[in-house]
């Protein structure tokens, strides 16, 4: 295991979750930023805690989806390392991103019920902030409230599927070509002029 390919991994996702907690603070604890607008009618700070999951989506209660989480994100986390060996750098980038932004979003709900003084271990909401406002016809184009975790693990997502070729070529992790078999990897005891010896069972047929 390499110090480089461990720098490739890590190194994102130290950085995602710091940006991330520092972003979250940075707004949670700045009423002027709990609605204020960035560009008129593109971009705005919306300051929210999100009980449930991505998207608003809220089905199941706040411990058990900070506990399916924590068990998600430690099976990438173990799934990643097992296979190190063999995955590119790019791969390692990108799911350093997305572990970092899970991480962040795992820190809320460990935390954040405990910081904001409803809650205990696994009942923290995630604090979201980034809304984009543009409308078309009273429409909203996006509707959701999301932060810094969010967008790196999006983007790492579209990174993988836009250069998947890059990353997962012939159908490892490394991105390298299978070997070709070449004329000088015949033996020299063989004369690749030479027809095949046929077999005596077939010449008594």
């Amino acid at each position: 295991m390499t110090s480089k390919k461990l720098t490739a991994l890590f190194a994102p996702a130290i950085f995602v979750l710091i940006i991330d907690q520092l972003t979250k603070w940075w707004v949670r604890t700045t009423p002027e930023l709990h609605n204020k607008t960035l560009i008129e009618g593109w971009l705005q700070f919306y300051f929210t805690k999100n009980p449930g999951m991505a998207l608003g989506i809220d089905v199941l209660s706040t411990p058990v989806i900070s506990t399916i989480a924590i068990l998600a994100v430690t099976g990438i986390l173990v799934y990643v390392m097992r296979h190190i060996y063999a995955a590119s750098i790019g791969y390692l980038v990108c799911m350093g991103l997305i572990l970092g932004g899970a991480f962040g979003n795992i820190a809320d709900r460990i935390f954040m019920g405990i910081i904001g003084g409803y809650g205990g271990v696994l009942d923290g909401h995630v604090v979201d902030f980034i809304y984009f406002s543009l409308e078309i016809n009273d429409w909203t184009v996006f509707p959701y409230i999301f932060n810094i975790a969010d967008v790196a693990i999006s983007a790492s997502i579209i990174l993988l599927l836009v250069f998947n070729k890059r990353f997962f070529v012939a159908g490892t992790l490394d991105g390298t070509e299978p070997e070709e078999t070449s004329e000088t990897d015949i033996p020299d005891s063989i004369d690749p002029e030479t027809p095949p010896a046929k077999n005596s069972s077939s010449d008594q047929l």
